[in-house]
């Protein structure tokens, strides 16, 4: 079962950049919900986290 399932009750926070990390390709886009095999409500959970960090300068805007 993977650790995004409908079943699992993962949050995600804003303040923990390097489990947000793993969804943010190499030039900075967040990676797609095909891609990554995450629900809607949870994509949509991690995009607001991420941009959130981004707002407050934890995460770039850009890639490297």
């Amino acid at each position: 079962m993977d650790k995004f399932s409908k079943n699992s009750e993962v949050v995600f926070d804003y303040k923990d950049v390097s489990s947000l990390r793993r969804f943010i390709s190499e030039k900075g886009k967040i990676t797609p919900r095909r891609i990554s095999y995450i629900s809607i409500k949870k994509q949509k959970d991690l995009s607001n986290a991420i941009k959130r960090a981004r707002y407050l300068a934890l995460l770039p805007y850009t890639g490297k």
